[in-house]
């Protein structure tokens, strides 16, 4: 009977707790594959619930400023704070992908930390919820710290985003919570979770999201094809001083190596915009204001197109193009003397008494670019451009204007989508790239490239034609001489030159010979002075030394 009343207590006796988590887990199957399961949902609801915090946030950001967008907004302040090398590997390696590969970092970091922080709601729904604000916070301070910011606005993107998010993450963690804590019953089933709860949320989560980001992109896209429709009825005037054909002699017909003009689709793209501007033509204001300015003015697109235009072409050079590198483009641009909009409104270069020695041209993503006034007011070219090869500029090249001042490098002369300029000097104000370490002001170097044969590449023993470019804006290209190995100098044949502000062409017949050489090239400018061997980085004024190739000849 003893024995009897214990054995029937022992039935009766309540079950015992299912263990979920801990020690439990590792003497009982069900509470691992409780414990697997909450960790998949966690992760699961943390990237659902990053996923509808950006898509709330870029569809605020439609609403408001599309530059607010957190991934537009923390991308360009990694940007700023990137150390320069990692932007020259990345411009290296990516080139004008940089930026794509930049916003699918942002968005492959966002995804991990989100997986991280649903399950780290599994067991604490606040904390994990608080972890979404703090991203939402940080967003919004970074959204109204960019140089572009124009109100306190912009943090309203980042901070509907994390509302939303920090909400649905605590929604869909606590559905996934284990409901049911005693051991399972003879049909050996799990403990239970909300799972009905859980997949209609999630669903619906899900739905929305997706609705509100394709909401965004259409509210954008309107924005966008307002900017198109505005340059696509832009038709530029027939310049009242054109530019002079290109001579037929300066395109060598030699395989591999590039055309004169660049096309504007081949045309390099390096800055610090995350997403191209689309800006409205119409809409589009420059004002030109500072020190020295006697008749501060705010000038319209159609202001432009109204003033006699020139049409000059002028290859362009990156500052952090490596020796041998693609960084620069050569085309004929259209637009307005800067020169002349600056003097008629009183703007004297220091030559001549004028108080200002920099121009600091704003764009409308905020990045600023500071010019010698000197060097734009010294009867050179600078433009304010409006077209590029005979069309209206591309977005991605700085429709509806930017400037351009022949040899300098781009860093400080060549601003897109610029609608600020002001007058001041070098010693009051740092522009973007200064404070980063690059030189104040940065002529153009010359260089040479060799463009083929490639290297590395077998060539058969004979006639091999060695051709590329060499530059030197303002100066001109005099002579090129290319070198086998370490034998002497050899001059190479120049072709037509068209400007002394574009590059030029060479090439040079090698009686090649069996085995591995080395090719070298170097240039000679206008004013008799050859490029320097010195190796340098292109920190802080530009990049230095001769190219060198090595080729095998079979």
């Amino acid at each position: 009977m003893v024995g009897l009343t214990k054995l029937e207590g022992a039935a009766h006796r309540p079950r015992g707790r299912f263990p979920i988590s801990g020690a439990g887990e590792n003497r009982n199957p069900w509470g691992r594959r409780a414990a697997r399961r909450r960790a998949l949902l966690g992760a699961l609801s943390g990237l659902l619930a990053c996923y509808a915090a950006l898509a709330a946030a870029e569809l605020a950001a439609a609403v408001t400023r599309p530059q607010a967008s957190p991934v537009v907004a923390v991308g360009g302040a990694a940007i700023d704070r990137t150390p320069t090398a990692v932007k020259d590997w990345a411009i290296r390696n990516f080139g004008t992908s940089d930026k794509l590969v930049l916003q699918l970092g942002i968005v492959a970091v966002l995804a991990l930390l989100a997986a991280v922080l649903g399950l780290v709601a599994t067991r604490h729904r606040r904390a994990g919820s608080a972890g979404v604000l703090i991203f939402g916070v940080i967003g919004a301070l970074a959204a109204t710290t960019r140089p572009d910011s124009t109100s306190i606005a912009d943090a309203v993107p980042s901070v509907v985003g994390a509302l939303v998010g920090a909400w649905l993450l605590y929604a869909l963690t606590g559905r996934a919570r284990t409901t049911q804590t005693e051991e399972p019953p003879e049909d050996r089933t799990e403990p239970g979770w909300d799972r009905r709860g859980f997949i209609t949320l999630a669903t619906a989560a899900a739905v929305v999201s997706t609705a509100a980001g394709l909401l965004a992109r259409a509210s954008r896209g309107t924005q966008d094809e307002n900017a198109v429709g505005s340059r696509n009825g832009v038709k530029l005037p027939v310049p009242a001083s054109p530019g002079k054909p290109t001579p037929a002699g300066a395109q060598l017909a030699i395989p591999g190596i590039g055309a004169f003009t660049t096309p504007n689709k081949n045309f390099y793209r390096v800055d610090t915009a995350l997403v191209v501007p689309m800006v409205d033509a119409m809409k589009w204001r420059l004002r030109i204001h500072g020190k020295g300015v006697t008749r501060p003015v705010t000038l319209t697109f159609d202001d432009l197109l109204r003033r006699p235009l020139i049409e000059r072409a002028i290859t362009l050079t990156c500052v952090s193009n490596e020796v041998g590198g693609a960084l620069i483009g050569n085309a004929r641009w259209i637009g307005v003397r800067l020169a002349d909009v600056l003097a008629e409104n009183g703007v004297r270069p220091p030559s001549k008494g004028g108080p200002a020695d920099q121009l600091v041209a704003r764009s409308v993503d905020g990045m600023t670019i500071g010019s010698p006034v000197e060097d734009i007011m010294d009867g050179r070219d600078s433009i304010l451009a409006l077209g590029m090869n005979g069309q209206p500029l591309p977005f991605a090249h700085g429709f509806p204007v930017r400037m351009l001042v022949p040899g300098l490098y781009g860093y400080v002369s060549a601003c897109k989508w610029i609608e600020d300029i002001e007058l001041t000097t070098f010693a009051d104000y740092d522009a973007y790239w200064v404070k980063r370490s690059w030189a104040q002001q940065a002529p153009i170097k010359t260089e040479s490239r060799i463009d083929t044969p490639k290297p590395f590449v077998n060539r058969k023993a004979g006639t091999v034609m060695v051709a590329g470019v060499a530059w030197a804006q303002r100066r001109g290209i005099e002579k090129v001489e290319v070198r086998v190995d370490d034998g002497p100098w050899e001059r190479a044949t120049l072709a037509a030159e068209d400007t002394r502000d574009t590059w030029r062409q060479w090439s040079y017949p090698w009686q090649a010979t069996s085995g591995g050489h080395r090719l070298t090239v170097r240039a000679t400018d206008g004013t008799g002075r050859t490029q320097t061997a010195q190796r340098a980085d292109p920190v802080p004024d530009g990049a230095s030394g001769y190219h060198s190739i090595q080729v095998e000849i079979g």
